[in-house]
């Protein structure tokens, strides 16, 4: 495994308080500061009172808006903010696709330690 230099805040938006939680530990783990939101408009509000935040982590399917739409919010609020993309589906649904990294669920500390690593430019 890889091993993180550097911290990074990490703005973690998913509805699922488990996979939430599961994740801001995995991030701490690997060093990370992780900010915790459970909806789009949560994180939006948060990149707008958190400067510090480097990364937005988000999932795929949320009640309201898409993590694509999300990231795409935060893009605009935020130009150059690094969004990693978070799914359990193998395709993303409804002919949409993205750009943007991508992480499949389930997924283990090494991959989100590597990906993570790829998407701040931190390569090893």
């Amino acid at each position: 495994m890889t091993t993180t230099v550097g911290q990074a805040t990490i703005l973690v938006a998913d509805d699922d308080a488990l996979i939430t939680m599961n994740t801001v530990d995995l991030l701490a783990e690997l060093g990370h500061i992780a900010i915790e939101a459970y909806s789009g408009a949560e994180a939006l509000k948060l990149l707008e009172e958190r400067a510090d935040i480097t990364v937005l982590m988000t999932d795929y399917s949320m009640p309201g808006i898409t993590g694509i739409e999300l990231a795409e919010a935060a893009q605009k609020l935020r130009p150059g903010l690094k969004v990693l993309l978070v799914t359990g589906y193998a395709e993303l649904p409804h002919n949409q696709s993205s750009d943007l990294p991508r992480l499949e669920k389930p997924y283990q500390l090494d991959e989100l330690d590597s990906i993570l690593n790829k998407l701040l430019g931190r390569e090893a």
